[in-house]
C-alpha cells in the first residue's frame, strides 16, 4: 500500500489534480454500489479510480495549467496519458489489474473516445464507471480555462451524453443517484 500512497501523492501534487482521484474513487464506489457490485470488485475499482490519471505524471505541468487554447501537440500529449499510465503501471505488479481501467477511461460509448476508439461493451465496465465519475468531477472542479460547473449542470450534461459519450446504464444510475443523494454526491465530487 506504500506504493499506492506514493503514486497518489505524486498525482495529487500535479496542478489541478489535488483530491481528484479520491473524489473519483468515492463517486465510482457510489455507482458500483447502485449496480450491486461486491466488496472485492469495488475495492479494485476504487484503486483504479485513484490511479486512473497516473499517466498525467508523464505530461509537462505547463500543459495542465495552460489557460489558452492548446496546440495540436499539447492536445496529443494530454490524449496520451492513458497509455502513459499503462507504461507506469506495467512496472508495478501489484497494480496491473487496473490497467484496463486506466487505459480505457476516456473511451466513449459511441466509439469516439481515445486511445483506441472502443465502443459499447468492448469498453470494460469499470472504465465506463470511471468515465462518468471522472467527467462529473472534472466538470464540477475549476480549471484554468473555465470555472466549475454547478452540480445540476454537470448532471444534466452526463444525462445528455448518455448513449454517446457514456454508457447509458451507468450514466442513468449516476444521474438518478445525483438526484436522490445530491448532498452526499456533491460532498464526494468537485
Amino acid at each position: 500500500m506504500a506504493m499506492l500512497a506514493g503514486l497518489c501523492e505524486a498525482i495529487d501534487a500535479r496542478p489541478y489534480m489535488e483530491g481528484h482521484g479520491s473524489r473519483v474513487s468515492k463517486l465510482a464506489e457510489a455507482i458500483a454500489l447502485r449496480l450491486g457490485w461486491g466488496p472485492g470488485r469495488i475495492r479494485r475499482l476504487r484503486i483504479g479510480a485513484l490511479l486512473h490519471d497516473v499517466g498525467k505524471l508523464a505530461i509537462a505541468d505547463t500543459i495542465w495549467g495552460k489557460a489558452e487554447r492548446l496546440t495540436d501537440g499539447e492536445f496529443a500529449a494530454i490524449r496520451s496519458h492513458p497509455e502513459a499510465g499503462v507504461r507506469i503501471l506495467a512496472r508495478q505488479p501489484d497494480f496491473r489489474f487496473v490497467i484496463p481501467h486506466v487505459l480505457f477511461h476516456h473511451e466513449h460509448w459511441d466509439g469516439s473516445g481515445y486511445p483506441w476508439g472502443r465502443r459499447g461493451d468492448a469498453i470494460p465496465l469499470e472504465a465506463r464507471v470511471l468515465a462518468v465519475a471522472d467527467a462529473f468531477d472534472a466538470m464540477t472542479s475549476p480549471r484554468p480555462y473555465r470555472p466549475a460547473l454547478p452540480a445540476s449542470e454537470a448532471l444534466a450534461e452526463i444525462d445528455r451524453c448518455a448513449g454517446t459519450q457514456f454508457d447509458p446504464v451507468v450514466a442513468g444510475v449516476f444521474v438518478e443517484l445525483g438526484r436522490a443523494e445530491a448532498p452526499r454526491l456533491l460532498a464526494a465530487g468537485g
